[in-house]
């Protein structure tokens, strides 16, 4: 794994995004993968100060992890994570050296596994998939502060 992002100046946020980008080769990085993403928004919270519920977090996860998975599982060579904070959302990139798209399969109760697009795509804000002039992006945006639990309580507490 190569990771960018970490270690830079901790000047306040004025005019600096908060990004993180890595490449993933193995299929044992999915773990590390996860870890970078969890890592990521616990800086975010913690360094920066920005509002990023537990739900957010898992769910960042989960998102990384399907993506790393399917990038490993369906294009040759390394693909690219890329994770940046902007309008209340972090955006989840991934590259891959695939030009293939990916699709969601019918709705079948009966199939095992392959559902990873169809997971991703029902806890993202925003979902989006491109071809690049090598390989595909696929962009998924959750976020920050996206925690139903806590609507719910707020909620009883009226």
């Amino acid at each position: 794994m190569v990771w960018a992002g970490q270690g830079e100046s901790q000047d306040p946020l004025v005019d600096r995004r908060i990004a993180a980008a890595a490449a993933f080769e193995g299929d044992s990085e999915v773990a590390e993968a996860r870890d970078m993403a969890r890592d990521f928004l616990t800086s975010a919270q913690s360094e920066h100060g920005l509002p990023v519920s537990r739900r957010a977090i898992g769910v960042v996860q989960l998102v990384v992890s399907e993506l790393v998975t399917n990038a490993r599982k369906y294009a040759p060579g390394p693909c690219l994570l890329d994770l940046e904070i902007s309008d209340g959302a972090v955006q989840v990139g991934m590259w891959d050296s695939s030009s293939t798209l990916p699709s969601v399969g019918e709705a079948n109760p009966e199939r095992i596994g392959r559902h990873g697009l169809e997971i991703v795509m029902a806890v993202s804000r925003d979902f989006r998939v491109h071809r690049e002039p090598v390989g595909k992006r696929i962009t998924a945006s959750v976020l920050l502060t996206d925690d139903p639990s806590a609507d719910a309580a707020d909620r009883h507490a009226l």
